[in-house]
């Protein structure tokens, strides 16, 4: 008999990050906005949207459930690998703290975004490669079993899964300052490479089940992968083409205000 979900004391300890992450960005907007253009109000939705997706997949009734329902748990694969990367990714967290640092530690940050490690993170094969191939790896090894099992690995397997989904959103499109800008052919073809092995892995798992997981549900939770991770890649390519398309207007110059 299931029963409603009551937030304890570690829930309330949890949830402390994510309103101090909360409250440092939209302090950064009044210091921004106090210098520059307004800051887009939209942007603010995005990021709060995107923290408030994150937060739920970790406290709560679905977080909860996710360790004994597969189809909860990908539930928490959508919103935190998908969905909660590509409304961070369209906050812009980076161009606002620009906006609001230093001179001297803007510039510290530029040194770092283009140093090599950074730029191999954010390159479209790696990040694809970091993204797709950590959940081929977690759903067809024993992995998904062990996860459920040490804590630690869950919470290692749920940073992973949203830093990788992070990377290779803003790898595929360009929201923020980039050094090295990878043409939109280049992009395109390995977004369609990565996005097939998406839905191909969602169909495997359809026919062969996680260790530990009920033939339903893993039917279930793979379909759902399938079309849930259908509709936020059609998000993610229509930005792309709006992108690619407006990049054959005539240049102009964008400030960073912007």
């Amino acid at each position: 008999m299931e029963h409603s979900h009551l937030f304890t004391a570690q829930d309330l300890f949890l949830t402390a990050p994510f309103l101090i992450v909360l409250a440092v960005y939209s302090l950064a907007v009044i210091k921004s906005n106090a210098h520059y253009r307004k800051w887009p109000k939209y942007r603010i939705v995005f990021w709060f949207l995107g923290i408030f997706i994150v937060m739920i997949t970790i406290i709560g009734p679905v977080a909860d459930r996710a360790h004994s329902n597969f189809i909860h748990h990908m539930t928490v694969h959508l919103l935190l690998g998908m969905l909660a990367p590509l409304l961070l990714a369209l906050s812009k967290p980076i161009t606002l703290i620009y906006r609001t640092l230093p001179v001297c530690s803007a510039r510290e940050l530029s040194r770092f975004l283009k140093s090599w490690p950074a730029q191999m993170y954010c390159h479209p094969i790696v990040a694809s490669i970091l993204n797709m191939g950590g959940l081929w790896i977690l759903y067809t090894t024993d992995l998904f079993s062990a996860m459920h099992h040490h804590i630690f690995l869950h919470i290692l397997v749920h940073i992973h899964v949203f830093v990788a989904g992070y990377l290779f959103t803003i790898s595929m499109i360009y929201v923020e300052p980039v050094p090295h800008r990878y043409s939109f052919v280049f992009r395109a073809a390995i977004s369609i490479m990565a996005f097939a092995a998406h839905g191909i892995l969602a169909k495997y798992i359809y026919g062969h089940p996680p260790t530990g997981v009920e033939p339903l549900q893993a039917e279930a939770g793979g379909m759902l992968m399938y079309y849930g991770g259908d509709a936020v890649d059609i998000i993610l390519i229509s930005i792309f083409c709006y992108q690619w398309y407006k990049s054959g207007r005539p240049r102009v110059t964008i400030s960073i205000g912007k």
